[in-house]
């Protein structure tokens, strides 16, 4: 049961760009941003004023309202997409061997929001009147837990967290689970919903973010010489990975197939990536060595390019020594530049945007990209999508504690 091979048969997200796949696509390849101000709470007091918000979103669509008010909106978030990758692949739920079916979502913080609310109500009306709910509301792993509660999941059940990688690591460790037996089918990705005044203030006070709030729309910039940080957004992207077999007998419709991932550390900074880009480096090749590829067999990068001075920097220098200073004959893109960074779950938003590449032939652009930073020296798809056909593609995700994740994604040939 060893090295099964591993395919995407269905997806669900909602974020900035839409809350279906159809409305997500359709926003990036047209270069639109999903950033505005912050319309949640009171900015006046904070340095940042802008954010990717969710727009019109209802969870009612999928999950009763009594139950929508006993989670935080991090899970509804990944509840929701959930329902819309399971319908979209069409699975009998019915028909499946349930104990070979699990589910991890990766996230940053969880029930932050709810952590916050409760918090408050602690400090003015005393702990008696705190909610049952506040401990499985928050906790990082709920979402996970009540996934597969839905759908009847009773394989692997877990969260990972691992700050910008999470929904990476929670994809890659899906990937390894089908691929040495563990199960046939995964429900995996991120959810994260962390727009609340003490996330915003913290991310303030670590100077990570931009402070272009006059111009939100061009805030996120990555690998523009004028950077200033990066865009704290909200969201989730959830994916069904599935054994090849169990796929083909269900006459399933396959996206792609995951076919190599790799997961290093930086063991450098607690934030700050390592300048050289080493264990960016490192991880995209032994992803591409898991894969059975060569850098000159890949066709795309998206990148994981956050819009910070130091993180796009090195991500650039990783991607040159990759391919021996010739990175211009890779074509990379930033999603960020649009969606803004959903933290643990921008990993798994951007492997939809990415297997939309292998089935369209179009490459999304990186908008916001008016200068040209010597020091990241790669061809970023500037502002307008070209078309390209893209056979492999590799995804990068890198998180604070020196994180890193990639793997290789491959166009369906089924």
């Amino acid at each position: 049961m060893q090295n099964r091979r591993v395919v995407i048969t269905g997806m669900g997200t909602v974020n900035p760009l839409g809350n279906d796949i159809d409305s997500y696509w359709n926003n990036l390849i047209t270069g639109k941003s999903g950033i505005g101000l912050i319309t949640r709470f009171d900015t006046t007091d904070y340095k940042t004023q802008i954010a990717g918000e969710v727009k019109n979103f209802d969870p009612t669509k999928y999950i009763p309202e009594k139950k929508a008010r006993r989670t935080d909106i991090y899970t509804q978030y990944a509840l929701y997409s959930s329902f819309e990758a399971i319908n979209d692949s069409g699975l009998d739920l019915a028909k499946i061997d349930s104990d070979r079916a699990g589910v991890i979502i990766g996230t940053g913080i969880g029930g932050i929001s709810t952590l916050y609310d409760q918090h408050n109500v602690l400090m003015t009306k005393g702990p008696s009147r705190i909610s049952p709910f506040l401990i499985p509301m928050m906790i990082a792993d709920i979402a996970s837990g009540e996934t597969a509660i839905q759908f009847g999941f009773k394989g692997p059940n877990f969260t990972t967290t691992s700050a910008c990688a999470s929904s990476a690591h929670a994809i890659g460790t899906s990937y390894e689970l089908i691929k040495s037996g563990y199960a046939d089918l995964m429900i995996t990705g991120g959810s994260e919903a962390p727009l609340v005044p003490i996330s915003l203030a913290g991310f303030c006070a670590a100077r990570s973010l931009s402070q272009k709030n006059d111009t939100p729309k061009e805030a996120s910039s990555p690998f523009d010489k004028n950077r200033d940080g990066f865009v704290m957004s909200e969201g989730a992207g959830i994916i069904l990975l599935e054994e090849l077999q169990h796929a083909l007998q269900r006459s399933a419709h396959i996206y792609a197939e995951v076919c190599g991932t790799a997961f290093t550390a930086d063991a450098y900074h607690l934030t700050a990536p390592h300048p050289e880009g080493d264990g960016a480096y490192k991880v995209m090749l032994n992803a591409l060595n898991n894969s059975g590829i060569t850098p000159e067999d890949l066709d795309y990068i998206n990148c994981h390019g956050t819009s910070t001075v130091l993180g796009d920097i090195a991500e650039a220098k990783a991607i040159n020594k990759l391919f021996e200073g010739k990175s211009c004959k890779v074509r990379t893109s930033s999603t960020k530049s649009m969606t803004g960074h959903l933290l643990g779950a921008a990993a798994a938003v951007e492997t939809i945007a990415t297997v939309k590449t292998l089935n369209t032939g179009i490459i999304h652009p990186t908008i916001n990209y008016k200068t040209p930073d010597p020091e990241c020296d790669i061809d970023v798809t500037p502002n307008i999508a070209v078309e390209k056909e893209v056979g492999y593609a590799l995804l990068n995700s890198f998180g604070f504690g020196g994180h890193n994740a990639s793997f290789v994604i491959k166009k369906a040939t089924f």
